[in-house]
């Protein structure tokens, strides 16, 4: 991972790297150089394509737990036409992973409630500040756990932004 997806420093720490291109070319002809690399017979890559959303995973013999989706969505930008990125774990592990953020600050919220009132009412308050003050703990735990995720499936992240990479080479680029 000591090279970020895309040259982009923030990359390296976004647990879902994200990128843009601007193209001269029309989504049409972006749409169908997508269609024909993807559905070439030695493409190993998994793909589905709805309207102008492009979704690429890899192939089932190589997927874990960790690994990555490419999801490309292809919009007309006034004369330009942009095509957005995001790398990431599949939607299921997404939700999961943001459901566990969620449940930790759910339980921050709680804790420091009982915690305050066993306070002001000058009850015993010690094992609530424990627990409170534990879930920032166990929110970072987790951002570092992605990170591990991340890190594991970082190989075929990068083979999934050189199938978008492939699949644009021929394509003007327009620098904003």
């Amino acid at each position: 991972m000591n090279q970020p997806i895309n040259d982009d420093e923030l990359n390296r720490i976004l647990l879902k790297p994200r990128f843009k291109y601007r193209f001269i070319e029309s989504e049409t002809e972006i749409m169908e150089q997508f269609r024909s690399k993807l559905k070439k017979p030695d493409c190993i890559y998994l793909s589905k394509m709805v309207d102008n959303h492009i979704v690429i995973d890899v192939p089932e013999n190589e997927e874990h737990f960790w690994s990555p989706q490419l999801h490309v969505e292809i919009e007309k930008e006034e004369d330009l036409t942009v095509v957005k990125g995001i790398l990431g774990p599949k939607p299921k592990i997404w939700t999961f992973f943001m459901f566990l953020h969620f449940a930790v600050a759910i339980a921050f919220f709680v804790f420091f409630v009982i915690f305050y009132s066993n306070w002001s009412l000058d009850q015993d308050y010690e094992l609530y500040m424990i627990l409170c003050l534990s879930m920032p703990v166990v929110w970072v735990a987790l951002y570092f756990v992605g990170q591990l995720g991340k890190k594991f499936g970082y190989k075929q992240m990068l083979a999934l932004h050189g199938i978008l990479s492939e699949a644009l080479k021929n394509f003007r680029q327009q620098s904003v």
